[in-house]
């Protein structure tokens, strides 16, 4: 007993453990004393590779209380006995249990073996039933696979790509870890991205069909557009006309008329269908582009195909911009603006329904470009062209291009600034284009009067042009008063107002009425008004003359309706274009053309004044009826206005007359002054008083044709004959030095001429033979005295 208790007797620590040994042994005591987890000083040991020291202090733990085990043991020791004792007692009893537990095992075995044997069958058909379900629940996938698989496959069959794509993801989200079958699994691996590859390819290669597509389509879609956008401006202009129409019979004070405006439909120009075809245009279909841009978004590749499909729109503007230098740009300027229009409403269109698939920057940066081209190209064309009529076919069309792309709310006006900056180049090559014309016009005109046989020509030559005289249609056939030259250049003229108001109207300028009329003014003066002048020194003949004459008369009323046909043109109410009238601007051919009939019928008096040199200027007796040349003189005159009041109106004819009556004057005054009159005698006078009463008398007589005024405007013209004939048989010629008996008697007289002619008047008492009537003698002595006297007065006034 004390040999076992000598040898449990714990052995004290060794002298050299560190104090950290010590330490570490204190704490694990602690812990196990505690009842601590010992975990943390074991993975400790472990951790700095020491197990040993922790297995150490476990042992010397263990030694320490192997001495408290035996003091308790050795003081518990009666009532260990006691309790063996007790467990003795039990041991029969436990015994007895025994056979028992033994005797029931044996009836439970018995009776459960066969219930042990169900369930083993119960068990191995419940494992059973679930591998059939798993399988069954793995066919039910594979089922849904395969029919997806083969939807997707009709789908791509059928070119719907979306579908197949939807089912590519339904497969790849739904079924690609679901599926039971390794095999399958990688085939669904391997086909999903070659079936998104190809459609991929699919879709690109419709995208590129239609891109090659569109350039046609988009030259025809801009043809339409544009001339739609040509017959609304008809429709606006009729609609403009028909309110003139009704502003003039309003201002005729047609207060009973009532106007509606007619509402028309909408030609259906912007009408969009459900499936994104434009139903106002053929062929318009963004389809192919959208359904690219939406399996693009679908496959994830948006912002690629969005960049794909910028640059390739780029490049085909870029090669719309080119002009074939084999083809005049006027055959192809239509094609080459149609196909600019056509891009950029199909621009606009994917703009506002494609889904972002471009910007609004995108496409104002590529209208920049394309008004940049545009522009240079019209720069340069405009600067070739010679043609008024070239440049306005383009200049229309250009117009319509920009009505077009307004529309669709494309800022056009820097194009509008080219056209209106060769608005002069464009009217000095109409103004030459009218010269040309009005000279071949004139060139071809037998200055003859035109014959019209239908009420047609007279509608196409009179009225068109508002010259008639009358409202009342004459009968036919008809004998115009002027020759084809008037109507020729109406033509060329009001052809010259419509090509004008045209440009000005298609520039955006809203009142461009004083531009018009600015041109309108050159026309007739420059142009017309200088042709007319010049041809008027090729007029040889006193009825091509007559005939020129008349033309101005008709023209004068032919200006005016130039300038209101320019005004309704331009929209301008007739009243405020009368307001403004100006004088006629043909004056300088008027007066050229009167003047070569003055000229000419001259010559034709002079020829009959030649007959003066048959006067006897020294005559016994004054002359009864007058002198020879006098009668045919008047013979002429009569003729001369039977014939023109046929053709000439009555103030031209005046003014005619009364040139030719000055220039008989002139001629009657000259002929007293000239060198082959060296004396002439009073009765010589009485005889040119006859003569002159009988020109008198003729300018009287034309008081029914013209009126009394005009009449005596005529005969105011041989106010110098008169005068000087009333002088030369005054009886107090000395009042001719009175300024105010001068003045209201013989103002038309130059005093020079007087002293001329007075000095060779001689009297009849200075004859060989003189009369035998002294009474006369004194008279004639006493005005010879007053007309020496006055003589001598004018020679010192000289």
């Amino acid at each position: 007993m004390n040999t076992s208790k000598m040898r449990r007797k714990v052995v004290p620590a060794e002298e050299n453990g560190d104090s950290a040994d010590k330490l570490d042994q204190l704490l694990l005591s602690a812990a196990i004393c505690n009842g601590e987890d010992v975990g943390p000083f074991v993975r400790k040991a472990f951790a700095s590779g020491k197990p040993e020291t922790v297995l150490h202090h476990l042992r010397h733990f263990a030694r320490s209380k192997e001495s408290e085990i035996e003091d308790v043991c050795r003081a518990h020791y009666e009532d260990f006995i006691t309790a063996v004792d007790d467990l003795r007692s039990l041991l029969s009893d436990v015994d007895s249990l025994k056979s028992s537990l033994s005797n029931s095992n044996t009836q439970l075995q018995s009776v459960a073996l066969p219930l042990l044997t169900t369930l083993d069958s119960f068990v191995e058909a419940r494992n059973k039933c679930k591998n059939i379900i798993l399988a069954i629940q793995s066919l039910r996938t594979c089922v849904n696979l395969v029919e997806l698989c083969s939807r997707a496959n009709r789908h791509l069959s059928e070119n719907n790509f979306y579908m197949a794509l939807k089912c590519v993801d339904s497969i790849e989200r739904e079924f690609m870890n679901k599926t039971p079958s390794s095999t399958l699994r990688r085939m669904i691996e391997k086909q999903i991205p070659e079936i998104r590859s190809h459609i991929e390819r699919k879709i690109n290669k419709e995208f590129g069909d239609w891109l090659v597509e569109i350039r046609v389509v988009s030259r025809n879609l801009g043809q339409l557009a544009i001339g739609q956008a040509s017959a609304s401006r008809q429709r606006e202009e009729e609609l403009r006309i028909k309110q003139r129409q009704a502003e003039e019979q309003s201002r005729l004070s047609f207060r009973d008329c009532v106007y509606a405006l007619e509402e028309e439909d909408d030609d259906g120009f912007n009408g969009i269908s459900d499936d994104g075809k434009d139903k106002g245009m053929l062929g318009f279909d963004l389809t192919p582009l959208y359904r690219a841009y939406h399996i693009n978004h679908t496959l994830g590749l948006e912002d690629r195909f969005k960049q794909y499909y910028f640059e390739n729109r780029k490049l085909q503007l870029t090669s719309d911009f080119q002009v074939s230098s084999m083809t005049p740009f006027l055959e192809s300027h239509q094609t080459f603006f149609a196909q600019i229009a056509g891009f950029f409403i199909v621009e606009d269109r994917v703009l506002r329904t494609g889904g972002g698939l471009v910007s609004k920057m995108e496409v104002e940066n590529l209208w920049d470009t394309a008004m940049s081209k545009m522009c240079s190209v019209l720069e340069d064309q405009f600067s070739r062209m010679q043609t008024a009529n070239h440049l306005l076919l383009i200049k229309d069309y250009v117009s319509l291009l920009g009505v077009t792309l307004r529309r669709y709310g494309y800022p056009v006006e820097a194009l509008l600034d080219v056209l209106s900056k060769h608005r002069d180049k464009y009217h000095e090559l109409l103004l030459s284009d009218c010269r040309k014309q009005i000279t071949e016009a004139l060139a071809a005109d037998k200055f003859e009067q035109m014959y019209m046989k239908k009420e047609y020509e007279y509608s196409m030559n009179v009225l068109s042009f508002q010259l008639q005289t009358s409202n009342i249609m004459p009968a036919f056939p008809y004998v115009a008063p002027f020759s084809c030259t008037v109507p020729d250049c109406c033509r060329i003229v009001r052809s010259f107002i419509e090509d004008s108001v045209s440009f000005m109207s298609q520039s955006g300028q809203l009142d461009f009425y004083d531009v018009v009329k600015k041109y309108l003014d050159r026309l007739l003066t420059e142009v017309l008004d200088g042709a007319l002048k010049l041809i008027n020194t090729s007029i040889g003949g006193v009825t091509q003359a007559m005939q020129m004459a008349a033309n101005m008369a008709v023209f004068e009323r032919a200006c005016d309706f130039f300038f209101r046909h320019a005004a309704q043109l331009s929209g301008i109410p007739l009243r405020m274009a009368e307001r403004g009238r100006r004088l006629f601007p043909l004056t300088k051919a008027r007066d050229a053309a009167e003047e070569t009939l003055s000229g000419l019928l001259k010559q034709k008096v002079d020829g009959f004044l030649l007959l003066i040199e048959n006067v006897n200027w020294m005559a016994d007796d004054p002359p009864q009826d007058g002198n020879e040349y006098v009668h045919e003189v008047i013979i002429f005159l009569e003729t001369l206005v039977s014939t023109a009041q046929q053709i000439l109106p009555v103030q031209v004819l005046k003014r005619v007359l009364q040139d030719v009556l000055f220039h008989i004057s002139e001629m009657i005054v000259g002929a007293l002054l000239g060198e082959s009159v060296k004396r002439f005698n009073v009765n010589a006078v009485m005889g040119v008083d006859v003569d002159i009463r009988m020109l008198e008398s003729f300018a009287e007589n034309q008081a029914p044709l013209l009126s009394e005024a005009d009449a005596s405007q005529l005969k105011a013209a041989l106010a110098e004959s008169r005068q000087l004939v009333n002088l030369l048989l005054s009886n107090h010629p000395e009042n001719f030095l009175n300024p105010v008996i001068r003045e209201r008697s013989y103002n038309a007289l130059d005093y020079r001429k007087v002293v001329s002619i007075s000095e060779k008047m001689r009297d009849q008492s200075d004859r060989l033979f003189g009369s035998f009537g002294t009474r006369g003698s004194k008279q004639n002595n006493t005005k010879k005295k007053s007309l020496d006297a006055l003589i001598k007065r004018l020679k010192d006034v000289n």
